[in-house]
């Protein structure tokens, strides 16, 4: 049970050799719903393992968070500004479908509809993004008469299996991968939104849908999260809901591998050319990083503590 703090307290407390931190605090989901949030951190003295639990207090029901994992404090910081940039996207692409630049139905109950404008550039950048990952995506389904699996890295709050459901273009297995916490908060939004939750009610047959903390499994659609770092880990749990190596499999990766170093971008790569019987890799990532446009970005993921681990290898095409 998780000790009862006042209000935006932190309580520190020591049980069974073991440091425990409380903390409770509000906060805004993405859909703008204001939630308060309990959070528990216990850890073991001369010990990284640290058990985090997250309770998120509703009216009626309570929403259990817990993740194991091992983690040094400037790895934790620079992975949740990363975390963060999930919502950015999120929103330039709410703003671009408010302005007309394509259609997407489902955006709306994952982020608010943003206070500020978006500049031109921005809204061309994402429809520029959107048309073109979509128009490999379905021509790789269709090429396959949807007897294929996709397979979406550092998905955020993407929309795209919905849009596959409504144009009957779903593939036999769809399957989205990020951080723990991001996952976590998707299936919050498709639990509480039932234009989100019924297209998947609706494509899972007679079996059982499974939500299991940050998983969620049904016939077509699953949703991972787990580090795309981890290769053998995510092996593992991609196997366990369904993987399918002999099937033709399209990867994809929109803005992901940027924020990982390119040795383990290339670990990533080389697991996907080795593992599928067939595959497609579809990676949209910057390039010319040093030009004016380049600059400024770089700069203020900086002064947000997020530094791109592989920018690098995105300042032409060559060196990409």
């Amino acid at each position: 049970m998780v000790p009862s703090v006042a209000d935006g307290a932190n309580q520190k407390l020591r049980c069974c050799n073991v440091d425990v931190t409380v903390l409770r605090r509000q906060e805004t989901l993405a859909d703008g719903d204001s939630v308060w949030v309990r959070q528990c951190c216990t850890r073991k003295p001369d010990s990284l393992q640290c058990t985090l639990l997250r309770i998120i207090e509703q009216p009626q029901c309570e929403i259990l968070m817990a993740t194991n994992h091992s983690f040094t404090g400037s790895d934790d910081t620079a992975d949740e500004a990363v975390r963060s940039t999930c919502d950015d996207a999120t929103v330039c692409k709410r703003f671009a479908v408010s302005m007309n630049y394509w259609k997407d139905p489902y955006i709306q109950y994952f982020i608010k509809q943003p206070n500020e404008r978006k500049a031109p550039e921005i809204n061309r950048g994402y429809y520029a993004r959107v048309k073109a990952v979509n128009i490999l995506l379905d021509a790789f389904i269709k090429k396959t008469n949807c007897n294929c699996q996709v397979m979406n890295l550092g998905a955020g709050l993407d929309t795209t299996f919905w849009r596959l459901k409504d144009q009957n273009l779903l593939p036999k297995k769809y399957f989205e991968v990020d951080f723990p916490m991001i996952v976590m908060r998707k299936i919050h939004l498709i639990k509480t939104k039932p234009p989100l939750s019924k297209p998947i009610i609706e494509t899972n047959s007679s079996s059982s849908l499974l939500i299991d903390g940050s998983n969620m499994d049904s016939v077509h659609y699953a949703i991972i999260g787990q580090d795309l770092r981890d290769l053998p880990m995510l092996t593992e749990r991609l196997k366990k809901f369904g993987l399918d190596t002999k099937l033709p499999t399209l990867l994809l990766a929109e803005c992901v591998l940027v924020y990982i170093t390119p040795e383990k971008s290339t670990e990533l790569i080389k697991w996907a050319s080795t593992t599928f019987h067939t595959a497609m890799f579809v990676n949209y990532e910057q390039v010319n990083m040093t030009d004016r446009f380049g600059r400024v970005m770089i700069e203020n993921l900086q002064r947000r503590q997020c530094n791109l681990a592989g920018v690098d290898s995105c300042q032409t095409l060559e060196t990409q």
